[in-house]
């Protein structure tokens, strides 16, 4: 036990930081880089993804952690004791084993590529025939926009954008005075040059621009030369001291701060080598860091190239390295040429992405788009494609006279400048667009279609667990529930007259709205199968796990002998199995080709079961700084879909990972001769949904019948 800033005495005993936890998960992406079962050029990927990861957990996290470390040093994490500078160490200690592992997969699967064919080239490799391609191209496409500079008196130090890619180098003038040249990539060019009449031969724009580095600093002497990149704190605050001028309407405040994101500090410096002690003094004394903050990395610095590489490369030749493309499955259950409103009336429908098409909620918005008797869609806009069907959807619906309220979230981190363009084109359209809560993200996934007719109001309410996104419902497993519940839609309504009115405090009978009602909802449901003891059981997925009071409660489940399964895919700051403490609970990751993005809350087995969906997960900001829904899932089959979900994922030997009582993760194996068990290939292969039985058919008389009156009489009274 030890105390915390506020003086409060914490056990961390059985609890971990969730900055060490991200890396841990972050390491498990990029281990599917040497997983022999994926696809050569997904192996790349999955470096990719490790890369950029990492980059977005340098902009946020610890460009968070270093505003409070200057500003409130003496914070303490409350689930490790550690302060903000603390943290920033142990992550300083972390990331350099990280990035050699990294270095060295990228090697080995390089290595495979170049096998096929596939090879990332430096300008020594190329042949006599190449190196005339290679200097056509930097003559005529590169050198026309190269902006090389010098460091010195009458030329100040650039300005390094964040996460762009510089080539430096070390010059010498005719006196032998050192200095600092710079040559920013120019974000206009494509990153790689596919030589021509190659199949997969490539280089990299940077080691082009590299090899003619010595002959764009005229008189002065090119001594070495380095790849450098400058990742700079993106950590906005949207404190509410920034809205108080009410001259400026939100998105205009918006549109401004993001112009400032580029001039934050800078809180890591990368190099593609380790370069001589004269150009690093040089460097690390005109770019304000610390020697935590300079990293070397022998991969490339930027791998966002290997999405046009896979695009560049021959039909045949992609498709031997990556995934076998998947084209979402139309659920059995629904029929393509019925009113998807009659069908979701009769039955509460679920979809399951990526598995499952989004079509037929775009169906279903179509509809309600068209139908005379509808009179509203409301919904909430969290992140939308970039070129959004829904979006278009909406706006057609309000050119046909139908109220369309969206809920917009300007704050979606990094995709802001999205989301203003859409918030716009929509309200042109005659959307009414509402910008959510002062400090309170509306993160929730709500959408109420509202229908009057002579017999009244009904309600159709979708509700899901991630985003109206057409490109992401194709890349994350998120769940989608559509309901005719007339308890539910009268929810949602109170939802959406409580957010027009800035009312958080809203009562509902069935939703779990943050941040006034769903963790202390959770908490009472995690209480009630403590009260029940070892006949109580808990399921829980989600992506993290951070807020202390649930982290806590569960601990407490844990004692009680309470069974806890959770699969977590990210953050958990839970310990499970410490002994005495989180004995009955059990973590398992799930780290595959689809981001896994839904969560599912489950209390009690048999007929007391309850089973929820929602759009947050258990963190801090999720549970008490934002607006997010957990729905209640009423409907027997749909509550069947769920457990298969959760059954099969629990099993998974092939993709999932235990959680230990140290933090670290030990990859699950088959055993005693168990077949090999991906969750995400067997939901591919296998549809939770079974086709709906057809009505039953009523047979028609024949003809030859005929049934007098007195006969009509008897059939009707039984008389003979």
């Amino acid at each position: 036990m030890s105390k915390d800033s506020k003086g409060v005495l914490t056990d961390y005993s059985y609890t971990q930081n969730r900055e060490l936890s991200w890396l841990r998960f972050n390491r498990r992406v990029l281990e599917e880089a040497a997983d022999d079962t994926v696809p050569t050029l997904e192996r790349l990927k999955f470096i990719s993804i490790f890369t950029s990861n990492l980059d977005e957990f340098f902009m946020v996290r610890v460009g968070s952690l270093v505003d409070m470390a200057s500003v409130s040093p003496k914070d303490v994490d409350n689930k490790s004791g550690m302060g903000p500078k603390e943290q920033l160490e142990a992550i300083h200690e972390v990331v350099p084993g990280l990035i050699e592992i990294k270095g060295q997969l990228f090697q080995r699967v390089s290595a495979l590529l170049a096998q096929e064919g596939i090879q990332d080239l430096e300008y020594p490799d190329l042949t006599d025939q190449e190196r005339v391609q290679a200097d056509d191209y930097f003559r005529s496409a590169v050198l026309p926009i190269l902006s090389p500079q010098i460091v010195g008196q009458r030329h100040p130090t650039p300005h390094l954008d964040n996460k762009a890619l510089y080539i430096t180098a070390l010059l010498s003038s005719k006196s032998d005075k050192k200095s600092l040249g710079f040559i920013p990539l120019p974000a206009a060019l494509p990153p790689i040059f596919l030589l021509p009449g190659s199949q997969g031969r490539y280089l990299r724009l940077e080691n082009l621009i590299r090899h003619w580095a010595p002959k764009l600093f005229g008189k002065y002497t090119v001594e070495e030369t380095c790849v450098i990149s400058a990742t700079r704190n993106a950590d906005l605050s949207f404190d509410g001291e920034k809205f108080e001028d009410r001259e400026e309407d939100f998105r205009q405040l918006m549109t401004k701060m993001l112009k400032k994101r580029a001039n934050q500090a800078i809180v890591r410096l990368e190099l593609g080598q380790k370069p001589s002690q004269t150009m690093m003094d040089l460097l690390t004394g005109m770019i304000p860091v610390v020697t935590g903050q300079v990293y070397y990395d022998s991969s490339p610095l930027a791998m966002g190239y290997v999405s046009q590489l896979e695009k560049l490369l021959p039909e045949e030749l992609r498709a031997k390295l990556t995934y076998v493309p998947y084209q979402p499955r139309w659920p059995e259950n629904l029929n393509r040429q019925e009113s998807m409103i009659d069908q979701i009336r009769r039955r509460d429908r679920l979809l399951f992405f990526p598995f499952d098409s989004i079509d037929p909620f775009l169906k279903l918005l179509e509809e309600a788009a068209d139908r005379p008797d509808v009179a509203s869609i409301k919904i909430t806009i969290y992140r939308l494609a970039s070129t959004s069907k829904i979006a278009r959807i909406l706006c057609r619906a309000a050119e046909n006279g139908k109220e369309v309220v969206a809920l917009m979230e300007l704050r979606a981190r990094f995709d802001e400048a999205n989301n203003i363009a859409w918030s716009k084109m929509l309200e042109e359209a005659g959307c009414k667009v509402i910008y959510g809560m002062e400090n309170f993200k509306c993160h929730s996934k709500l959408c109420l279609i509202t229908l009057q007719d002579k017999s009244g109001t009904h309600y159709i309410t979708q509700v899901g667990t991630g985003n109206y996104n057409e490109k992401t419902s194709a890349l994350y497993t998120d769940l989608s529930v559509m309901t005719a519940s007339p308890v539910i839609g009268a929810d949602g309504a109170a939802f959406f007259r409580n957010m027009l009115t800035d009312n958080l405090e809203g009562e509902y009978d069935a939703l779990l709205v943050a941040p006034k009602g769903l963790k202390p909802s959770l908490c009472d449901l995690i209480q009630a199968e403590i009260d029940k003891g070892s006949d109580g059981y808990i399921c829980i997925k989600a992506n993290s796990v951070t807020e202390r009071d649930i982290i806590d409660k569960l601990q407490e489940a844990s004692q009680a002998g309470v069974q806890v399964e959770m699969i977590i895919r990210g953050i958990c700051c839970i310990r499970p199995g410490v002994l005495l403490k989180t004995e009955h609970i059990q973590v398992t990751s799930i780290v595959g080709r689809y981001l896994e993005h839904a969560r599912i809350y489950v209390f009690g087995k048999g007929d007391q079961v309850k089973y929820f969906i929602a759009s947050a997960d258990l963190m801090t900001r999720n549970l008490q700084r934002r607006v997010e829904i957990a729905c209640p899932i009423w409907d027997k089959e749909i509550q069947g879909q769920l457990q298969t979900i959760l059954d099969t994922q629990l099993r998974d030997n092939a993709k999932a990972s235990f959680l230990q009582p140290s933090g670290a993760y030990l990859r699950k194996e088959p055993q005693n001769g168990q077949p090999r068990l991906d969750c995400q290939e067997a939901f591919l292969e296998t549809s939770l949904h079974h086709p709906e039985p057809a009505a039953p058919v009523k047979k028609p008389r024949p003809e030859t019948e005929k049934v007098s009156f007195l006969q009509k009489m008897r059939r009707l009274f039984g008389g003979k």
